[in-house]
């Protein structure tokens, strides 16, 4: 006897198929009398006489097909065994709806080892749903049927709730959304085999457990570029208080001490809080390129805010009244010692930042605006200055040349991995206020002081400068461009995009153009709100930034860049923070994840302040 598929069943075959075809006719036989008549019995309850027939005749034919189905794969037709084999996964007649998978996104990229990620979907359709992860390289499929869970807000500072802020909420999509989270162990191995090529996440809404009614699917992959180094940011409430005066301050005083700095590695479940309980205040900090050099802004005793702090990384670090740099006053760079976005230089020996002109306080030289609305408490950018670098050695700051022009405000100033080149953005200088200018009550409102940067790059030289050229590309375009950060290549800038001033705007979008110029490209990983405060990882694969697309209080997002400046969708850094703190300035550390245990800070003699001045 031959199959249509041209094998041949041997005559003991024939005979085994015979003896359960008989089989076969005497359970169909049995089925008919046990089932059809009970079910015939009660068909006049249902249906008008005209369509008994047919109907009795549909039943028979279903109980035959069914059994026969059974029957022909060898597997004994129990009532335990029938129901799954008919109705799983029965598919619809028409297509089914699409299922709105929300994170994570197409074509999106995970770093080796990063704790397991909380998928996101919205299905109006699905009673629950079947989670299949496929892969390419043939490893059976994982499959898991999950009812769904809603979308939880994680725990809140209690310390971090005032009259102006409010709690975390969710948005009308995010409480529509249903959420799965991989085991460690199940994650493990989706990322071991999506690293040579993508794996599929299908997710599929159910009826009953067994009819498919909505659908849809993402690839994702894993890379094998890992992060290689851990994240160092500051971590704050949103707090803004409003003064006596009627001065709105970002926050009071008296919280000063809830700003915390913490350090994270992706593959651990939640960062190490590394500094806490200041009593006075520090802002923006960096890193040296060699992970060997730490600088950070700290306002010192009588609220003396020239002073910036040097230290060597180590374990432990402490930093005293000794190692803070009074910046030189002496007016040949300029009256005010308030420091902007300062840069340690890649090998630590020098610091560059933004100071005021030689006759400029700084009340003439930004713009300042605070709001109670916590979601964007502060609109802050410079208006007037230029670069200065600071020599370790000699204890003085010098004007950089090519970016120490007074006809512009120099700003952002960053360096090359290399030490040749500082990259920074530049404007018409202006008065931060025109008289009678009405006051800005939200940000972005059109009443705040306009102003668009362009970016600029100009050689060290060894503290003598040059010529500052315009990157093409990131410049003239209508818009604001500010905040660059160069590629450890080299290759590449990546800087901030926004209608007006710098940094935290709503609308800021993140942008990468080659290091000579060129066409820039908006990056993928833009999420629909506030992109900024972004670094590179010391391999150069992976950039860090913070976002609030999710919440109105920041988060910390990666995003992989290939060796063509191609990035990919964002991949949310879990649980950095209470969900009522916000994460700002993430930078990376190239230092081992415990390289830094804890940061101590006592700054408390003024006249031990070390007065660099010569």
């Amino acid at each position: 006897m031959t199959l249509p598929n041209g094998k041949c069943l041997t005559a003991s075959h024939q005979i085994r198929l015979k003896l359960k075809a008989s089989t076969h006719v005497r359970r169909t036989t049995h089925a008919i009398k046990t089932l059809g008549g009970p079910v015939v019995s009660a068909i006049p309850a249902f249906f008008p006489t005209r369509n008994r027939a047919v109907v009795c005749l549909c039943l028979v034919i279903a109980v035959i097909t069914a059994i026969a189905g059974f029957s022909l794969t060898g597997h004994t037709p129990t009532s335990r065994s029938l129901i799954p084999a008919v109705f799983a996964a029965q598919q619809p007649s028409a297509k089914p709806w699409p299922v709105s998978i929300d994170y994570p996104e197409e074509g999106s990229i995970f770093p080796p080892g990063i704790t397991p990620p909380t998928i996101l979907w919205r299905d109006a359709a699905g009673a629950s749903w079947n989670i299949d992860i496929v892969f390419a390289d043939k490893t059976p499929p994982i499959h898991f049927v999950t009812g769904g869970e809603r979308i939880k807000i994680p725990p809140i500072d209690a310390q971090a709730v005032s009259d102006t802020n409010k709690p975390p909420t969710l948005t009308a999509q995010q409480a529509a959304m249903w959420t799965w989270t991989p085991d460690p162990a199940t994650w493990a191995t989706i990322q071991a085999h999506s690293v040579a090529a993508p794996a599929t996440l299908v997710i599929s809404g159910m009826r009953d457990g067994r009819t498919v009614l909505s659908q849809s699917r993402v690839a994702f992959t894993t890379s094998d570029d890992p992060v290689g180094a851990p994240i160092f940011y500051r971590d704050v409430p949103l707090m803004p208080t409003l003064g006596v005066n009627g001065v709105v301050s970002p926050l009071a005083p008296d919280a000063i001490h809830l700003i915390h700095w913490c350090l994270r590695d992706i593959r651990k479940p939640a960062s190490r809080v590394l500094l806490k309980d200041m009593p006075t205040c520090a802002n923006c900090h960096s890193f040296s390129a060699d992970g060997k050099t730490f600088g950070m802004d700290i306002d010192g005793p009588a609220n003396d805010k020239g002073l910036y702090a040097v230290v060597p990384v180590q374990k432990h670090m402490t930093i005293n009244s000794k190692d803070m740099v009074h910046w030189n006053n002496d007016g040949t760079v300029g009256k005010t010692r308030v420091g902007f976005m300062s840069q340690v230089s890649p090998d630590g020996r020098y610091v560059v930042s933004t100071f005021a002109g030689p006759s400029l306080e700084l009340r003439d030289s930004y713009y300042v605006t605070n709001f109670t609305d916590h979601r964007f408490l502060q609109v802050f950018y410079p208006t007037r200055g230029i670069l200065a670098w600071y020599n370790r050695a000699t204890g003085m700051r010098y004007p950089l040349p090519g970016a120490d022009d007074p006809r512009y405000v120099q700003t952002d100033g960053v360096w090359s991995h290399d030490g040749k080149w500082i990259v920074f953005a530049r404007a018409e200088a202006r008065d931060p206020r025109k008289p009678g200018q009405p006051p800005a009550l939200h940000a972005n409102d059109t009443n705040e002081t306009q102003i668009q940067y362009d970016l600029y790059r100009v050689p060290f030289n060894n503290g003598k400068g040059g010529t500052p050229e315009r990157i093409v590309g990131a410049s003239q375009n209508g818009m604001s461009n500010s905040f660059p950060k160069v590629s450890p290549d080299g290759k590449w800038i990546v800087f901030v995009q926004a209608k007006n001033g710098q940094l935290m705007r709503p609308d800021s979008q993140l942008y990468i153009v080659p290091f000579e110029g060129g066409v820039a490209r908006r990056m993928r990983a833009n999420t629909r709100l506030m992109n900024s405060w972004h670094s590179f990882s010391p391999n150069g694969r992976w950039m860090v930034f913070s976002s609030k697309a999710r919440s109105p209080y920041t988060q910390m997002y990666l995003t992989h860049i290939d060796a063509n400046g191609n990035d990919s969708p964002p991949i949310l850094i879990d649980n950095t923070t209470a969900s009522n703190r916000a994460v700002n300035i993430p930078e990376f550390v190239n230092i081992d994840p415990d390289g830094i245990e804890d940061i101590e800070v006592h700054v408390a003699d003024q006249r031990a302040i070390a007065d660099t001045r010569k």
